[in-house]
């Protein structure tokens, strides 16, 4: 709480006239499936793209970092906990969200064989599921581009 205080009155002191971007973690968590692998989704219950899936996510809070904040939202609308996050890349096309200018960061974890968890749709996630990754349903914001990315990234060639 202390924190928050501080940061308000560094605002009131150091306020500068420019637009200032809001920050947003996405989170790719990947379970192999055999000779392949799935992709926990959660379908979004609340505009922009009510209805379409997406990676777990939000906004962070102003008194937490970014890895807090993916434990957080992965938490929240999955009800998974307790997974190493590994941070895979910063996404900051402008035209990325409708809502304005938002950058995101993602982060990833594949599930090893045999691995179990339990997942609960919470928060503004309708629903929360897996999907394999040659048949994703329709997309929210540029997430199909962080999937790419995230498997580039994490599964083997």
């Amino acid at each position: 709480m202390q924190f928050i205080s501080h940061l308000k009155e560094l605002t009131a002191l150091y306020t500068y006239e420019y637009p200032r971007p809001t920050v947003t973690v996405d989170i790719a968590i990947f379970r192999p499936l055999g000779e392949e692998y799935q992709i926990l989704l959660i379908q979004r219950a609340r505009v922009p793209y009510k209805g379409k899936y997406a990676l777990p996510g939000g906004f962070i809070e102003m008194d937490e970092s970014l890895e807090a904040a993916a434990r957080r939202e992965l938490f929240e609308e999955t009800g998974v906990k307790n997974l190493q996050l590994t941070q895979i890349q910063t996404f900051s096309d402008p035209g990325r969200d409708p809502r304005g200018r938002v950058i995101s960061t993602c982060f990833g974890c594949v599930l090893g064989v045999g691995d179990q968890i339990q997942i609960q749709a919470g928060d503004d996630a309708a629903d929360a599921d897996w999907f394999r990754l040659n048949d994703l349903p329709p997309l929210a914001f540029d997430h199909a581009v962080l999937i790419q990315v995230a498997i580039t990234k994490l599964l083997p060639s």
